[in-house]
């Protein structure tokens, strides 16, 4: 028989999940997602690509501020679910929640727990230079991505992968693990291992600070950084003109061989020393415009060798 799911996300990360599980059949009682936000430059009222799908699948939606309210509780529970599923839903799952569903709450993790618990276990892989990576399926419990792992899948990390093209692999892996994850729940034989106590580590959420660009550091350590935060939050750095600093944020480059003064522009091709090593920028976007690779930025935005950037 299929189970009586509620599903629990919020982005397009989440969004996969869904489909992948309205498409194995599973009877989906109700969908929760974040509310609409203003989004845009008119600040109009936004719904979350878990609710738009949810919306286009003819699925029941439920947009809570919070889930410690008694009667959001009350009304969960009255659902008699067999399972809630939960992919970055970004809420706080009280325990009135958690053990609401007969077989509790299922979360699908971007990283291989231990490692990398929390808010952003993408961008920190990439970052901390890992090689391979993962999504898991884990029991909720009260703590932080604490509880056992019923199922997982491993993913190499390419060294031109951004935090973009990584996540976009994971999607499509997580969203074909949980239909597996339920139908080893339906047969029995979903069995939970519990976490090891060694290797943990914290993916906390990106701060602002930390996407601006220090071309004291190696080339090899700002290659990391700049792909993890690729394309959002974006790491940045700042060009000199006549008219003041234009701000700037790198999304792609490659490690080069060479040397010069940190934040120095080595060639007509933006080629920029750091602190070791060089970095070749190669997709980049100024303040208030689109996307550009190099040669297309390069035309709108003069950069002669010599240039030291900040």
């Amino acid at each position: 028989m299929a189970l009586r799911i509620a599903f629990m996300g919020t982005p397009d990360f989440a969004a996969r999940s869904l489909a992948a599980l309205a498409a194995a059949g599973h009877e989906i009682l109700c969908v929760y997602t974040q509310p609409p936000r203003p989004a845009g430059r008119g600040k109009a009222l936004r719904k979350s690509a878990v609710h738009e799908k949810a919306l286009s699948l003819g699925l029941c939606v439920r947009t809570p501020k919070t889930l410690r309210d008694k009667d959001e509780q009350a009304a969960f529970a009255a659902l008699d679910l067999d399972v809630a599923i939960i992919v970055a839903y970004g809420l706080i799952l009280p325990v009135e929640i958690l053990t609401a569903p007969r077989h509790g709450c299922l979360n699908l993790h971007g990283s291989l727990l231990p490692r990398w618990r929390g808010a952003a276990p993408i961008q920190r892989a990439i970052m901390a230079g890992d090689t391979v990576t993962g999504v898991q399926v884990m029991q909720m419990e009260e703590g932080l991505d604490t509880g056992p792992v019923l199922m997982s899948k491993n993913v190499d990390i390419a060294d031109n992968d951004t935090a973009g093209s990584l996540h976009d692999t994971l999607a499509v892996a997580g969203a074909a693990l949980l239909p597996q994850a339920l139908s080893a729940l339906e047969a029995g034989t979903l069995h939970g291992t519990p976490q090891s106590e060694d290797g943990i580590t914290y993916a906390h959420k990106i701060d602002k600070a930390e996407a601006r660009i220090d071309w004291t550091q190696s080339a090899e350590h700002l290659d990391r950084l700049i792909r993890g935060l690729s394309p959002f939050p974006g790491a940045w750095f700042l060009i000199p003109t006549a008219k003041g600093d234009v701000r700037v944020k790198a999304l792609m480059c490659a490690p080069e061989d060479g040397k010069g003064q940190p934040g120095e522009v080595l060639d007509d091709n933006l080629l920029i020393a750091c602190g070791t090593g060089v970095l070749r920028l190669k997709r980049l976007q100024r303040a208030g415009k689109g996307v550009q690779n190099a040669d297309e930025f390069l035309r709108g935005q003069s950069l002669p060798k010599g240039t030291i950037l900040s």
